[in-house]
């Protein structure tokens, strides 16, 4: 009787314990993904116009999409976190309007989409940064 009460104590102090990391972890990949789009705003405010705008540009001309799948970092344990990361410009409807824009200003917007999971659930986090010239 003795050894029943103890192996139940000790499994429901093991199910607390966990249930005390998990949120942890959830935690821990929400700061993880969000230093990562830190990184992907940027990495946006940093490309040159001659980069945003040719062909091998990392933010294709929308409707097209650029998707890649990256590592966001590790866990504790060394469990990796990785989603997909996906990258699309768009430009202002007046980039090519010289009546509107006698300047022949250059707006873009650049937009990035972080998608990962936690727990079954699926995640979708973004910036967008908007450049002119």
């Amino acid at each position: 009787m003795a050894m029943t009460m103890l192996t139940v104590l000790g499994l429901t102090m093991l199910k607390m314990s966990l249930n005390i990391t998990a949120p942890r972890q959830w935690t821990l990949q929400q700061a993880i993904t969000d230093a990562y789009l830190t990184y992907e705003k940027s990495l946006a405010q940093r490309q040159t116009f001659e980069d945003i705008t040719s062909a091998e540009s990392l933010w294709p001309v929308s409707p097209a999409v650029s998707t890649t799948t990256v590592v966001f970092g590790r866990l504790p344990g060394g469990r990796e976190i990785t989603g997909t990361v996906s990258r699309t410009r768009s430009a202002d409807t007046n980039n090519a309007n010289t009546a509107n824009n006698p300047a022949g200003m250059q707006v873009w917007q650049l937009q990035s989409v972080v998608r990962y999971s936690v727990g079954g659930r699926t995640y979708l986090k973004s910036r967008t940064v908007v450049r002119a010239q």
